[in-house]
Formats: C-alpha cells, structure tokens, sequence
C-alpha cells in the first residue's frame, strides 16, 4: 500500500481548500471498487478522503489522482494525491454525474439524465463533435444546443488554460480571470507575453507571470523583463498610495525583486520614458528645518521622481485646475457674496442653530472658490452643509452633491434632504467611453460639494476638476484625521498644506453628540489619548482577549449572540466587523468563514457553489470589491445572496433592493463580507461595529485607522483584544508617508 498508484473516480464534496496554496480535502467517489482499500469495502456508498495540492474542482469533476494510501492519526486512511488530471468520465453513471453537476451552463441534472439516457458513452464525444444531435433529446431546442456548445467550449478553454497554468503554480480561480480578460486569446497572451497578466488580471503578480516567462526561455537580463519589473514596483507604490517614486528608491527596489544589478534597472528607465510609460522630473521639498543664528530655514531636498504616466498628468492636471479655479476673477455666487458683505449672516436666515465657527464656514464657501471643511465626528460638518445649501436654495443658486462611493452619497442623501451621486455618475461615467463631463462639458452647477474628500484620489480628482467650471465653487467635505484614500495621491491633505485653498476646520463638538461615548473616544483617540470605558456605558465596550482564537470565538458570539440579545440588532444588516488585516486567526479571511458558519450555516434548503476558492450560499453577506458601471454596483457594496442558479450558472445579490444578476465568472468580483478590512469601510456607517485589535496585528496599529474604525459605529462600537494592542495604535501617530507632490507643485 505504500507504492504510487492510480484512482480516478468523480469528486462528491469539497471539505477543504485552500485558496492561497491549493492545499485541498475531498471525498472521493470512485469509478470502481478495486481502487478502495480492504477496509472501505463494504457498503454501497464507500467514499475516498483524497488529500494534496490540487486545482480547485467542484464536486460532480472527474479526477484521475497518482499518490499513495497514508494513515492519518485522527481521519484514517487518506490517500495523498501527487499529481491530479481532470478528465471527462467514462462510466455512463459518471457522465450523468458530471453533465448534471452544474458544471456546464445549461444543463442541469434531470437534463443531463435525458441526455445520457438517449446517447450512452458517447454523450460526452456527441456533445464534441456532434452537438446539433442534441436537439434529439426532449426539451432541447436550436437556442438551447447553441448555449450548451457555447458553454462546453468555454469550460474547455478553462480547462486547456489551467492545465498549462498548474505548472506554474497560478490556481484554478486565477484560470478563471484568465479566461475571463482575454477569452479565446487567453492561452496565446500567456505563452507569447506573460507579464500583460500583471497589469491586466487582478491577483496575478510579477512573480508568477516571470515564472512562467523564464520557463518559456525568457533570460533573466532581458531589457523586457526589467521593464515589466520596474513597471510592476511603480503599480506595488501605487497601490501603497505613492503618486511617484524617487529614483534612487526605484532603482535598488525593483533590482532587488528582477535579480539583476542595479545599473540595468537605470539603463532601462531610460529607454522606459523615451516610450512614455513614465515621466521622469527633478522635484525639491522641505523635509524639516534647521536653525541658522537666529532664524529657523527650511531644509530642502531634491529628489528625481518617476512617475508612471498617467499619475504624471494627473498631478499636473489637478494644479493647473485648482491654480485655474482659485485665480479666476469672476464667481457664479458673487450676488450672494454681496449680500453676505451687506447684511451679517444669522442661524435665522437658515433656520438652524449654527456656532460662530460653523457660519464662518458658510460664509468662506461663499467668497471662496475652493475650500475644505474638515472637522472630526460630532463637530457639525452636516449641520453646516445644509445650512449652506438652503442659503443657496433660498437666492436661486445651484449646486451638485457627491461622494466617492455609493454608501456615502447614500448617506449624504439621507443627511441633506437633497440627492447625492458617486462623482462617477456626476461626471457620467460609461465603461469604455470614459467621463460624460469634463471641460467641454462641464457640470452646471454654481457649487460642487464632494463629501468623504479624504477618500479622493488623484486620478479621480483630476477627472473631476476637469468638469467644474472655472467660475464655479467646490467645496470639500472630510475628516482630515481619517484614513487616506485607497487609490494613490494624498489630495485633501496636500491641498491643505498648499495653503492655496481656504481650510475651516470646525472643533466644537455638540452637546448632544459629547453624550455619546463613542464620538468622545474618537476624539481622545485622535488626541493620542486612551478610549475610556464606563460602567455605566452603552455604546462603547472593551472586551479584554490575549489569545487570538479565544477573540475570534468572542466576536463571533458577540456577533451571533451578545448584541442581538442586549441591543435588539440584526446580526446580519446591523453589525459589521471590521479587522485590521486579512491573514492571521483574527484577520478578515479567518473571521468571515467563522462568521458564514454561525449565521448562515449550509442547509439542504440553501443553494450554495465554490467559486474561486470561496463557498457562496444563499443568505450570505457579500461586498463588491471593484466598480463594475454596466451593473451599476461600486467598489464596497455590500449586498445579501438571494438566489443561486447552478444550471443557468448565475447568482443574484440584492443590492439596496436591487437584484444584480452575475455570471459565475463574475463572482471573483465578490467576497464574504460579515467581515471587512478598515480601508473597505470608508465611506459608510454602521449601526455596531466590531473589531479585534491585538498585537499580532502591529504592521497595521496606527492612529487613523483606529479613529476611522470607530467613526463608522452609530450606535455601539466593540473593541476585542488587548489595551496593550490599542495603546500601540495610539500611540502610532506617523501615518505612512505617500510620496506626492501635489503639495510642492501647488505652492510653487
């Protein structure tokens, strides 16, 4: 029993996989009982536990497996699969299993026994060769054959694609992004250009594209590989939220990851702005002060900063248009700026009780063209807003309100009384034709208010400059303190260091906002202060947990059993946990499963499928993670499953009561989102946040991401974890430095 053999046999259930390494456990059903071992030989129903590295498969796939029978201390007799080969069964009750499965769009399993039942064997060789014979079969029609070949040719094209990616280690969800980028192409694009995926396929890094590259006889100092190596450390800055990187950080960085000497990656960057694909520029910024006699002088540094083109024009674009707005003589609320000069503007003129500061605010927004108002929770941002807005009512002025995301034009809706758009639908966003709006056809609109301006990055904004008239006022809306953007570029924070723009930040926070003990504890974590805790307190808790799996288990009862009780919310609409990273015992990966487990756990009434090595079920709580425009759903969406169709190979979110259809091969843009990181909740409120914060998540521990974490809570905010853990974040006060030169340009 301990040599290599063979068992083929049809895949009955996934009980485990992994979807970073394939590390897989399955049940097995085999094609014949000579495969089982002595022990599983009776019963009808004998099932093999099938463990290893495997291509992701879902049950009804036929796999012909080589490994060795192993003992397992606590499962038995396991067989350990070395290598694994996806084949098309051969057994009539294999193919029945396999067509019925779910695996072919359109064919479901009563379909699949019609079909078999009229072709035998050759079902399968039919369906290849021959499937306009298919129409023989009851209930199967020429628009039907056409959607079942179109399907087995998809399925085959997958499968041609994973079977030349298994070697390179890519897994069977990445196959899937694969096919879905480039379709029929996909195979060629991977063997003649393998580092396009980098740039093209979401998930697929330098690494695994320049493995395959050198296995397809690639030399490791050719000028191409080190030019999608030093592209691909440009986009790794970007993603951190690096606008440029200065050359002598590029230079070692990207030779470190290529392997090469650093004079090559130079020689290429050169050949790489003669192409375009970056810029290259010699900036100078204060990097602190020294004291000479008597007098403090800034220290300057110059740096030679590398742009990847489109972050170049970017930048330049959002100084020329911020420069244009500021400077430009005439204003479309001049009227109202001679009226507030004229006659003293009072709380009575909006019907709201406004403090000094917050009719300040009203009246820069008015004589200023572009200004910021920042302030931190409670404080009366909103307030100020829609008093200004009913002043601008109130003269016949108009204006246009927006936020980055959905959830928070949502909220700025619910707030202002006055509809609110994701700046994609003011700017009239279409997939493949670009912004609507821009300088030739601007907004019309005498005030543009973008709320969640923290959440603005630089391409976005510079798009969105593009389409406010010179003329025009914009008011940005945003707590300062909070995160910054997801995308690269610091905007609201270089705009208020430029000093070319008018800033109102608003301090005083309300007597009935300082009630609230979360509102009070953001303000002292803002203020380097420890979160005070009350016995008396029923809106912010510390629940003290040292051991990660003891706080894992704590926040998933929190969840399921503890604030239900006491609170009366939802588990599912009300509480959203929030982690500080995704790996780890208490990280969004972990605690999302955990969480799927205890409040929709799998049933024999809940459809539910694998796809790219997650399970979805009907009831889950998913997030979309990108914008998708043709569906109209946006990057943090979250939604619950309410259907899942595995003939039709669909499944149906709703959405803020909409139903969004997607196909199977969309479903990479969805994750379980019981769970979710701090950056993916900006922008939105919750009724009770949770998260875990511990030392094991140091990396992570800073000041604004505890203060923006606690922000998203209306009602009851639930630290888990150590005070040890909280103090460290606290006390981290030095947010990660983006290299931008927004700020620089600006003052220039």
């Amino acid at each position: 029993m301990n040599g290599r053999i063979q068992i083929a046999g049809s895949v009955e259930r996934i009980t485990y996989y992994n979807e970073e390494n394939g590390y897989t456990v399955l049940r097995l059903k085999p094609e014949s009982r000579g495969m089982l071992p002595f022990k599983y030989a009776s019963g009808t129903d004998a099932l093999i536990t099938v463990v290893g590295h495997l291509p992701e498969v879902n049950p009804g796939e036929y796999l012909r497996l080589t490994g060795r029978w192993v003992s397992h201390p606590r499962h038995g007799r396991q067989f350990q699969a070395e290598q694994c080969e996806q084949v098309l069964p051969a057994t009539i009750e294999g193919i029945k299993r396999y067509l019925g499965s779910g695996l072919i769009r359109g064919i479901g399993p009563v379909m699949a026994e019609r079909i078999v039942n009229r072709f035998g064997v050759d079902t399968l060789d039919v369906i290849d060769h021959e499937p306009e014979r298919l129409q023989q079969v009851l209930g199967i029609g020429k628009k039907r054959v056409r959607s079942i070949i179109k399907a087995w040719e998809e399925q085959r094209a997958i499968k041609d694609i994973m079977m030349f990616l298994q070697t390179y280690g890519i897994s069977t969800s990445l196959a899937i992004k694969i096919y879905k980028q480039y379709g029929d192409e996909a195979l060629s694009v991977v063997q003649n250009n393998p580092y396009r995926l980098v740039q093209d396929v979401h998930g697929i890094g330098f690494k695994t594209a320049d493995k395959i590259a050198q296995a397809l006889g690639l030399a490791h100092d050719d000028p191409a590989r080190i030019e999608a190596g030093i592209a691909y450390t440009l986009n790794r800055m970007a993603e951190e939220g690096h606008v440029f990187v200065p050359q002598a950080e590029l230079e070692p960085e990207a030779a470190g990851i290529l392997g090469v000497e650093t004079s090559r990656v130079a020689d290429v960057i050169e050949k790489l702005e003669s192409g375009e694909v970056i810029r290259r520029e010699k900036i100078t910024y204060e990097i602190g002060e020294a004291k000479q006699a008597s007098e403090k002088t800034a220290v300057l540094r110059e740096e030679q900063a590398v742009y990847l083109t489109p972050f170049y024009y970017s930048e330049i674009g959002v100084t020329n248009r911020i420069r244009q707005l500021v400077q430009h003589p005439q204003s479309r609320l001049a009227g109202l700026q001679r009226h507030l000069t004229a006659e003293k503007l009072t709380t009575a003129d909006s019907g709201l009780r406004l403090t000094e500061q917050q009719l300040m605010a009203i009246k820069t927004a008015v004589s200023h063209k572009v200004t910021i108002l920042t302030g931190g929770p409670g404080t009366g941002k909103t307030t100020t807003l829609r008093a200004l807005l009913d002043l601008l009512a109130k003269h016949g002025h108009t204006f246009a309100l927006a936020s980055p995301t959905g959830r928070a034009a949502k909220r700025l809706t619910e707030a202002t009384g006055r509809e609110a758009k994701t700046i994609h639908r003011l700017l009239e966003f279409k997939p493949g034709e670009g912004f609507g709006r821009n300088e030739d056809n601007p907004i019309h609109a005498d005030l543009v208010v973008i709320d969640e301006a923290s959440m603005l990055d630089l391409v976005l904004a510079n798009n969105l400059l593009k389409a406010i008239r010179p003329d025009s006022h914009l008011l940005l809306v945003g707590d300062i303190d909070q995160l910054p953007s997801v995308g690269a570029g610091d905007v609201l924070g270089d705009l208020i260091d430029s000093g070319v723009t008018a800033v109102v930040r608003l301090q005083t926070i309300f007597r009935q906002a300082a009630h609230s003990l979360i509102i009070h504890n953001a303000h002292r974590i803002n203020q380097g202060l420890m979160p005070e805790t009350r016995p008396d307190a029923t809106d912010f808790f510390i629940f003290v947990k040292q051991d990660p799996d003891e706080a894992a288990e704590l926040i998933v009862d929190i969840v399921k059993n503890r604030v239900p009780r006491k609170f009366g919310l939802d588990p599912m609409d009300d509480i959203q946990v929030l982690a500080p990273m995704y790996n780890g015992r208490i990280g969004v990966s972990n605690l999302n499963q955990m969480l799927q487990l205890a409040l929709n756990p799998p049933s024999s009434r809940k459809a539910e499928r694998r796809l790219g090595g997650r399970t979805f079920r009907v009831g889950d709580k998913v997030m979309q993670t990108v914008n998708n425009y043709d569906k109209n759903v946006y990057n943090g969406d979250i939604g619950r499953i309410t259907a899942i169709d595995t003939i039709n190979q669909t499944m149906t979110v709703n959405i803020d009561g909409m139903p969004v259809v997607y196909d199977f091969l969309e479903t990479d843009e969805l994750v379980l989102a019981y769970c979710i990181s701090v950056h993916k909740s900006q922008g939105a409120e919750y009724p009770c946040v949770v998260m875990p914060v511990l030392t094991q998540h140091y990396m992570m521990l800073q000041r604004n991401l505890l203060y923006t974490a606690v922000t998203r809570a209306k009602k009851l905010a639930i630290l888990v974890g150590t005070r040890k853990a909280i103090a460290i974040a606290i006390k981290n006060n030095k947010t990660t430095h983006r290299h931008t030169a927004l700020d620089w340009r600006l003052k220039q």
